[in-house]
């Protein structure tokens, strides 16, 4: 090591060793102010090294995949569920339960690895990324169907304990569940260090992550490996999940794997994603926090923004780097082929020209004729996917353009439509006026949100948007801290500047095509302006865009802020078609849903974002969540590994067709 980058290395120690001493400051003067107990303070810490094991998970899955695992979560509540209801439904002991849980946890690992990830090798590592949403979706399904095998339902349930002993510490009473846990869960922590340390697999599996290229002409397996990192991966979550239901019971929903997943995700980003004692640590300090603040605050809903505003802290506080494993860590969009025009020769074939005519009166025909047509529900329901349309046409241009994730785009829409909503009902400000205000309130909401984690290379946004997502609907937009949403509130839509009804759905049917249409046309502006160009160029390949004077971090924000633009815009028309403004309506799994729906359709064009829109409230139609959940995670799977373009690309593809059955007609005529 050279001087340069020993002293590099000596500042960054120091640098990040006074933000450690800050924060154990911080918060030891916290705990001065909100005391805990000390057998409540027992169970934090216990509490807070079950998150770390699954911290921990994360972090092996990215250091031999180099990808951020949104399943990890779920590869351990799936065994958890069978094990809980093997203990509590049929009365198996709590070791035995733990035994065979395990068992099913590594199995599940490895065949999600062999049968999905496997398939996903060559593919970039945002594409894989993408895929552990589908295979989240697939196992919240076995989650929910293996407790019906008994015919009872596993939520609420509590293991029982794994031996008669109490302990009374204060006002504290730990069962032996408490101390199971707290002695188990420092073990696997130290078995995963002596793994990856002083076993010929683990040491195989660090340099398979170092360098898997080079690792591979050694003769290193790294195919086996992967599923080797798989099988502990999921046998850590459950090992997490498992000892929690036995000391606060079995969760309710699988929104509380979400906000697991969420602090597990901090816990990776304070780490930078590599260092395994720091991810740990942090682990430990989320889980510990949790705890506090639920035993102290009035509602535990406000640690989500905490542990959101501590992540983004982590990344304001993190220098940028150039390393070839940050770089590699980041890898362009593959799955949104922009769909290229048509030369101007090829337009003017009549053969061309009249399919172009006639899909154009087509359509045309069927949006005038659906009004006249549909009950009074469907037509609110067509007007459901003109909405969506727009929402999709957000996620096209910051997954689509500019490579990167949102998992809580849904988040951006609720800031629109609440502000939008306030607009309207408070201050009787014209509806078209509101919109824009809801425009602006997304985009400022999008730069506060992307800044700390687009000016760092990686797929921080996707950890940062979910942290955002989840704030929205527990915290920021929630009438129990402020006042001033419009929760509760009958919205009625006034005459567009006092002078046009639009009342009606009808009419309000009407009113979403034409902003429909505006947006269409000024992002397509936009595409074809140097903004899109740069955007676009960005996702191809960074170093080559800086290489022309361009900044990445205003590229990627600039995207950003016009994907939380579109997504305001849609939510002020999403609140005033409901005339209500409700929370539940902008959860996570929305954002999931509308992000996976968005890569069935396709996001290289509005082609396919239509096509997605459609998608997504036709599966509202299915009869129950398991199908809907069923029908969006194989179809991302599948759209990935078979269409990468999307459902949409395949109505592109005729039109090349036609296309070139005109130009071979032009050429065969005399």
């Amino acid at each position: 090591m050279n001087v340069r980058s020993w002293g590099s290395e000596r500042d960054r120690r120091v640098q990040l060793g006074g933000s450690g001493l800050v924060v154990v400051v911080v918060l030891f003067a916290l705990f001065l102010r909100y005391p805990l107990p000390w057998g409540a303070a027992i169970r934090g810490i216990t509490l807070g090294m079950l998150t770390a094991l699954l911290a921990l998970g994360l972090a092996l899955v990215y250091r031999a995949n180099r990808v951020l695992n949104f399943a990890q979560a779920d590869l351990g509540s799936v065994p958890t569920s069978f094990a809980v209801a093997l203990v509590v439904f049929s009365h198996w002991p709590y070791p035995l339960g733990f035994v065979v849980g395990l068992v099913v946890a590594v199995v599940l690992g490895g065949l999600v690895e062999l049968i999905f990830v496997r398939r996903f090798r060559n593919a970039s590592r945002l594409v894989l990324t993408v895929a552990t949403l589908g295979i989240t979706q697939l196992l919240v399904v076995l989650g929910i169907l293996v407790p019906r095998w008994w015919g009872r339902n596993a939520a609420s349930e509590r293991l029982p304990q794994a031996f008669p002993w109490t302990l009374d510490i204060g006002v504290v009473r730990l069962l032996a569940n408490d101390f199971v846990a707290l002695a188990a869960a420092p073990v696997v922590m130290v078995l995963v260090a002596l793994f990856l340390n002083r076993t010929r697999t683990g040491v195989a599996v660090r340099a398979a992550a170092e360098r898997g290229d080079r690792a591979n002409m050694l003769g290193i397996p790294v195919a086996r490996l992967s599923t080797v990192v798989w099988a502990v991966a999921a046998a850590l979550s459950f090992i997490s999940l498992y000892l929690r239901a036995g000391i606060l019971g079995v969760p309710i929903g699988s929104a509380f794997d979400v906000v697991n997943l969420l602090y597990a995700m901090a816990a990776l980003v304070i780490g930078r994603l590599q260092n395994l004692l720091r991810i740990a640590i942090a682990g430990i300090a989320i889980g510990f926090h949790d705890y506090w603040v639920t035993w102290h605050a009035s509602s535990p809903l406000l640690v989500v923004p905490m542990v959101s505003v501590a992540v983004l802290a982590a990344l304001l506080l993190q220098r940028r780097t150039t390393s070839r494993r940050d770089s590699d860590a980041t890898s362009s969009w593959r799955g949104a082929e922009e769909i290229r025009p048509l030369d101007a020769a090829t337009r003017r074939l009549p053969l061309v020209r009249l399919a172009r005519w006639g899909s154009a009166v087509l359509v045309l025909a069927v949006i005038i004729v659906l009004p006249l047509v549909l009950r009074v529900d469907r037509l609110i329901q067509a007007n459901e996917v003109v909405i969506f349309c727009v929402i999709g046409i957000s996620l096209m241009i910051l997954t689509g353009w500019a490579g990167q994730i949102s998992l809580g785009q849904m988040g951006f829409v609720a800031v629109g439509g609440a502000v939008s909503a306030l607009c309207t009902s408070r201050w009787h400000i014209d509806l078209t006026l509101a919109l824009m205000i809801g425009a602006l309130a997304g985009a400022l909401s999008a730069l506060l949100v992307g800044l700390p984690a687009l000016r760092l290379q990686g797929l921080y946004l996707a950890v940062t948007t979910l942290a955002f997502g989840l704030s929205v609907t527990s915290w920021l937009l929630s009438d129990r801290f402020f006042g001033w949403v419009p929760i509760g509130r009958r919205l009625e839509v006034a005459p567009l500047f006092g002078r046009v009804d639009i009342d009606t759905p009808t009419r309000f049917y009407a009113y979403s095509l034409v902003v429909l249409v505006i947006v269409i046309l000024l992002v397509r502006g936009v595409r074809r302006s140097r903004t899109g160009r740069v955007i676009v160029a960005m996702r191809e390949n960074e170093r080559a865009a800086q290489s022309f004077s361009i900044v990445p971090v205003r590229a990627k924000l600039t995207a950003f802020m016009l994907s939380g633009a579109v997504a305001g815009v849609a939510g002020g028309l999403f609140v005033h078609m409901n005339h209500s403004f409700s929370l539940s309506q902008y959860g996570a799994g929305q954002s999931f849903g509308v992000f996976t729906s968005a890569i069935i359709g396709g996001l290289g064009s509005i082609t396919g974002v239509i096509t997605g829109a459609v998608f997504s409230r036709a599966t509202l139609r299915l009869p129950s969540l398991e199908w809907r959940l069923l029908s969006t995670s194989f179809g991302v799977l599948l759209i990935l590994l078979v269409l990468p373009g999307g459902l949409g690309s395949q109505i592109i593809k005729l039109r090349d067709l036609v296309a070139r059955a005109a130009r071979r007609n032009e050429t065969e005529e005399p």
